[in-house]
């Protein structure tokens, strides 16, 4: 897979005062994209609920290019930045576009699997293993131990 990206809708409560995007609105739609792809691979809320694991983010960084108003077309794309050998950690890339192509944003999170019940890291199951080979990678894409 080269690329996941998908539209977003924007809502009026995504807006701040000066009626644009709110900062914590950009946050919720890079985290509905990762919902949306993790989703995509088979690897759903029950399925985590069932083998006891999920995700958890230590980090997550936005930097923003351009406003986004009411009235702009966006879409939110994923790439797989960094991933520990052994599966465990992880980072994502999140580009938020304007319909034109311009970036309006660029989120970065840095997370790991967990064992629910433990509430450590762990190894993830195949499935994941399986996503994370077939995720799309960034152009700085990098294995680290």
């Amino acid at each position: 897979m080269t690329e996941f990206k998908k539209p977003m809708q924007l809502r009026w409560a995504d807006l701040d005062p000066n009626f644009h995007v709110r900062h914590s609105a950009y946050y919720d739609y890079a985290a509905e994209l990762r919902t949306l792809f993790i989703s995509s691979q088979g690897i759903t809320p029950q399925i985590m609920i069932e083998q006891h694991f999920g995700p958890v983010l230590f980090r997550e960084e936005a930097l923003f290019k351009r406003e986004i108003r009411y009235s702009d077309e966006i879409f939110v794309s994923l790439k797989l930045l960094k991933a520990k050998r052994d599966y465990t950690r992880f980072s994502f890339v999140h580009e938020i576009t304007k319909a034109d192509g311009t970036i309006a944003a660029v989120i970065t999170v840095d997370g790991a699997w967990i064992d629910t019940q433990k509430r450590k890291v762990t190894v993830p199951p195949q499935q994941v293993i399986a996503m994370t080979e077939h995720c799309p990678k960034h152009e700085n894409f990098e294995w680290f131990d």
